[in-house]
């Protein structure tokens, strides 16, 4: 009869054991960085966490820093066609770079955030800090397209922002080539295809003049 309790309690203690393992491994299965531990490896991460940390390089990081700035003056230009432009057409390629432009503006300034890296302040432009950077306008040039309207306004704006898209197209090409993080890379060719073509469809316009 001893020996039998013995054996139970032996057994009952075997099987306690084992649970409190399984309890163990279900709660060590994940990592400190919120990754799992055990199969599937980054699977069980949220998916937050995989894109904040996501394969990025300084690269990337200076394509996103470069690219908002350039994006917000693109978007000023834009915002001056609707009271000033004179040509139906200059006015929907004007709504369509703002519609393109504004939503890549919080995607990038999201990734920025992610990397724990610092979103170039908001608020308008200060065009003499940026004359190095790649086909953005200067204070004076940004004064003429200002002050322009009608045809004059259509002219300047096209020449202007042929000028721009070529920046941001040599921009992009430059991320493609040394960046690491493919939603960038992705999104720099996506402004390659775009943006070239509005160049394309601004000189066709400017010859037609």
């Amino acid at each position: 009869m001893i020996r039998k309790r013995s054996l139970v309690r032996r057994t009952a203690a075997v099987a306690a054991a084992g649970a409190a393992a399984l309890v163990l491994a279900a709660c060590g299965g994940t990592g400190d960085d919120g990754s799992s531990a055990g199969h599937g490896g980054h699977a069980s991460a949220p998916a937050s966490v995989s894109a904040s940390q996501g394969q990025h390089n300084a690269a990337d990081v200076a394509f996103a820093k470069g690219m908002i700035p350039h994006h917000r003056q693109a978007v000023e230009m834009a915002d001056l066609a609707p009271e000033r432009a004179q040509s139906a057409e200059v006015k929907k390629l004007a709504a369509d770079i703002k519609k393109a432009q504004d939503p890549e503006i919080k995607t990038l300034s999201g990734w920025l955030t992610s990397w724990g890296e610092e979103v170039p302040a908001d608020g308008a432009t200060d065009h003499s800090m940026h004359g190095g950077m790649e086909g953005m306008m200067s204070a004076e040039e940004m004064t003429e397209l200002e002050n322009a309207s009608g045809e004059a306004f259509d002219t300047a704006f096209m020449e202007m922002m042929i000028k721009h898209h070529e920046g941001a197209v040599g921009m992009a090409k430059t991320e493609q080539t040394d960046g690491a993080y493919v939603p960038a890379t992705k999104m720099a060719g996506e402004i390659i295809t775009s943006q070239s073509a509005e160049i394309e469809q601004m000189n066709k316009l400017l010859s037609t003049d």
